[in-house]
């Protein structure tokens, strides 16, 4: 096949993407594939390189990449592509709508609010949530532009930042607890993985890309834990129609899973949780693109 790895792109993930891009490009088949790198800088780019292409291995991140307008352009150019569709891209970047869907199901996930200009903030009622809370652009990935707010004088200030990266910002109940990331390939979920942070608070952007940032391990939870992770991982994928592959991020608080949120597009770097996962459960990372993209040729060959 005629494979154009898509990377790079407008958003904040930019240079996340361009390392996925590249690792995916050290990991394809060359005997099997003609592979050519496409590097995204202007939205007219989609359109004018990825003509002839049997297949767009996207290693996008953020806005223009996994909210939809990338999996709509090619489906309207006629180009296959991976990963979820339209629809499961935008509602799972959009924090708010995810988080709303995934409490019609019954699933946990932190309470919030949402703000969208600094003048909204009065008007909320943020003290319900309790302190600490998480501030974030609610559309935004990578931990890019969080900040965890530990008393109400230090919330202005947090959102203002956010807003810097979003037109809206989401202020999150803090959930202490154990996190943890279920990666899910073709609806099956793969070894679960703990995350600790070696430095900070939270798992930031420098714990998720930097070696050594992180502690991160496969783990085996009790089994009951297990069970309840498992089926709210699942039954938040097909809530919010994820299909091939996605990761979703938790926190398992007293033995219940409150789901955080949901990559559509999760990094796929020398650091990143999926392949770490698919590793331990012996799928190799060039096995794991082959599937990626045999299964994503399935769900078309599905919906056509």
């Amino acid at each position: 096949m005629k494979i154009g790895v898509i990377m790079g792109g407008l958003s904040s993930e930019r240079e996340i993407s361009l390392l996925t891009g590249q690792e995916m490009m050290g990991n394809l088949d060359k005997v099997k594939h003609e592979v050519y790198p496409i590097e995204i800088n202007g939205k007219r780019d989609l359109i004018d390189k990825t003509a002839g292409l049997d297949l767009a291995l996207l290693a996008l991140h953020g806005k223009y990449g996994e909210d939809g307008t990338v999996q709509a352009t090619l489906e309207s150019l006629g180009i296959p592509y991976t990963g979820s569709g339209v629809l499961a891209s935008s509602v799972c970047m959009d924090k708010e709508m995810s988080k709303k869907l995934m409490r019609c199901e019954g699933l946990h996930t932190g309470e919030s609010v949402q703000v969208s200009h600094m003048d909204e903030l009065e008007a909320v009622d943020v003290d319900r949530l309790g302190y600490p809370v998480v501030v974030k652009p609610n559309s935004g990935g990578s931990s890019i532009g969080i900040q965890i707010v530990e008393h109400p004088g230090a919330l202005s200030a947090a959102v203002q930042a956010a807003l810097e990266w979003d037109d809206s910002v989401m202020i999150e109940q803090f959930l202490a607890g154990e996190e943890i990331t279920c990666s899910i390939l073709n609806g099956e979920l793969l070894p679960v993985i703990s995350i600790r942070a070696n430095a900070g608070t939270f798992f930031d952007y420098t714990s998720k890309y930097e070696d050594g940032g992180a502690d991160e391990r496969v783990i085996q939870l009790p089994q009951e834990v297990h069970e309840r992770v498992e089926a709210a991982a699942l039954s938040c994928y097909r809530v919010l129609r994820c299909s091939v592959y996605a990761r979703i991020d938790m926190i398992v608080k007293d033995g219940i899973p409150y789901i955080l949120e949901v990559n559509t597009l999760p990094g796929l770097t020398k650091n990143s949780l999926l392949p770490k996962s698919a590793a331990a459960a012996n799928i190799s990372f060039p096995e794991l693109l082959e599937l990626i993209m045999i299964y994503s040729l399935e769900q078309r060959d599905r919906k056509e």
